[in-house]
C-alpha cells in the first residue's frame, strides 16, 4: 500500500508518496481501507513544526491525517454539547461574549467558537495557569474569577463595552456576578452548575434589564438530525482545524486520580483515559 509521509518539517514539498507495510490488525482491532482523505488547514502549519493551540507537532516520521483518537473522543461528546449550545447561542461579530470555566472542555471550545464568529471574547477561569492557557486559546480578555475583584478588571479591560452574552457552566456566585455583567438585552446561556447550585435568576432581572436566559442543554439544542448531527458537525469543524479539542490524560490504571482531579478543578479541557 502507498501512503503520505513526512519525514521533515517544512514546505509542502517535504510530503513524500512512499510504499508502506501494509497494516496487520492485532486482536481486537480492524482496519479500515481509507479512499477519500480530507485536507485541512491545521496540517498545513503542523507540517512545518509548529504549534496549534494544544496540538504539537507530531514526532516524525508521520503520516498527516485528520484527528487522533483522543481528539476524536473529545469532541465526539463534549464537542458535540458545544455545537448544540453554539446553535442556541448565535454569537456574532456584534457581540461581546462571556465564557465561564473557559479552560474546561466545554469553555475552551465556547471560546474558539465565539473568535471565529469575530466577537469579542472574555474567558474566565480559575486560577493563574488557567488563565494562561485562556489566553493561548485565543481569549482577548482572560481573567482569574479566583480574584474578588474580576467583574471589576472585566468592565475596565471592557472599555465601555457590556457583555452582550455569557455562557454559563459555573452557577453559584460566580455565575450571578457573570449575570451582572451582562448590558440591556443581554443573553445568559446556562449548560451546568459546577459550584454545586445553578445561577440564581429572577423575573425581575430579566424584565428590568431586558435580559433572556435560557438553559442551553436538552431539546432546544438537537437538531432535527439528534445528537447523531451534532457529533458530525464537531468533527467536521475539529478536523478543519477551527476547534482544537483542550485534553488532559490520564492513564487508564488511574480512572480514579482523573475524577478526583476533575473534582478538583485541576484538569484543562476533556479528561481522556488512555490505554
Amino acid at each position: 500500500m502507498h501512503a503520505i509521509r513526512l519525514h521533515a518539517f517544512g514546505p509542502a514539498g517535504n510530503l513524500t508518496y512512499e510504499e508502506v507495510p501494509e497494516p496487520v490488525p492485532a486482536e481486537g482491532e480492524v482496519r479500515i481501507d481509507v479512499q477519500p482523505g480530507g485536507v485541512h488547514l491545521i496540517e498545513t502549519t503542523l507540517r512545518r513544526g509548529l504549534a496549534v493551540g494544544p496540538h504539537e507537532p507530531p514526532a516524525l516520521p508521520v503520516t498527516p491525517g485528520g484527528l487522533d483518537a483522543e481528539a476524536a473522543v473529545a469532541v465526539i461528546t463534549t464537542g458535540a454539547t458545544a455545537q448544540g449550545v453554539l446553535a442556541v447561542a448565535q454569537l456574532t461579530s456584534h457581540d461581546v461574549g462571556l465564557v465561564m470555566s473557559a479552560a474546561g472542555g466545554l469553555g475552551s471550545l465556547f471560546m474558539q467558537a465565539a473568535r471565529h464568529a469575530g466577537a469579542v471574547v472574555v474567558g474566565a477561569a480559575g486560577g493563574p495557569a488557567k488563565v494562561g492557557r485562556v489566553r493561548t486559546l485565543g481569549a482577548g480578555i482572560a481573567i482569574d474569577y479566583r480574584d474578588a475583584d474580576w467583574p471589576a478588571h472585566v468592565r475596565e479591560a471592557l472599555d465601555g463595552r457590556e457583555v452582550s452574552v455569557v455562557l454559563d457552566g459555573v452557577g453559584g456566585r460566580l455565575g450571578r456576578q457573570a449575570l451582572e455583567l451582562l448590558g440591556p438585552g443581554g443573553r445568559f446561556l446556562l449548560h451546568g452548575w459546577a459550584a454545586g447550585e445553578p445561577t440564581a435568576i429572577t423575573t425581575r432581572d430579566l424584565v428590568e434589564r431586558q435580559l433572556t436566559a435560557t438553559w442551553a442543554i436538552g431539546p432546544n439544542m438537537v437538531p432535527a438530525g439528534g445528537r447523531r448531527e451534532l457529533a458530525a458537525r464537531a468533527l467536521d469543524e475539529a478536523a478543519a482545524g477551527r476547534l482544537v479539542p483542550l485534553i488532559t490524560r490520564f492513564p487508564l490504571e488511574r480512572a480514579a486520580d482523573a475524577h478526583a482531579a476533575l473534582e478538583a478543578r485541576e484538569t484543562e479541557g476533556k479528561v481522556v483515559l488512555t490505554a
